[in-house]
């Protein structure tokens, strides 16, 4: 089941797979996570948080419109590979063409790009890295 979950509800799976472990909860917070306009969706098996994802009001280069950024999307490793991930990003573009959002963009770490390309995102930018994570690209959706 996909709920609207909180900020803090995202960070202890955020840190297990995005950071290995390595970080305190507090570090895997982001700016804007607690920002009015920010929304955080997770994937429950019974009672347990198998996936999240986080989408924060950011606009992106000169995209026209109502842009949000996703971030910090992660599966817990024994739920990879089995379409959680898929329905979640549906789920939440289907709220955003709702609430009249014109596009969606993440930073696609390279290892990701083939699941956001199957979700119809589009590579917008060169390949760039972030310290301490590894290669990225730009990626972007129309909703409408």
């Amino acid at each position: 089941m996909i709920k609207f979950i909180s900020a803090d509800d995202v960070l202890p799976l955020r840190n297990e797979i995005l950071r290995e472990g390595r970080l305190t909860l507090d570090e895997c917070r982001f700016k804007g996570d607690d920002g009015d306009m920010a929304f955080h969706l997770g994937y429950y098996d019974g009672d347990q948080l198998v996936c999240i994802a986080s989408f924060h009001l950011q606009g992106y280069g000169e995209f026209k419109g109502t842009g949000y950024q996703l971030r910090g999307m992660a599966t817990a490793a024994n739920y990879q590979g089995r379409g959680i991930g898929n329905q979640l990003v549906n789920f939440a573009i289907v709220y955003m063409r709702g609430q009249k959002v014109n596009y969606v963009w993440c930073n696609a770490r390279k290892v990701a790009v083939k699941f956001y390309a199957s979700l119809g995102f589009e590579i917008v930018s060169e390949e760039f890295d972030i310290p301490g994570i590894g290669p990225h690209y730009a990626m972007y959706l129309k909703i409408q």
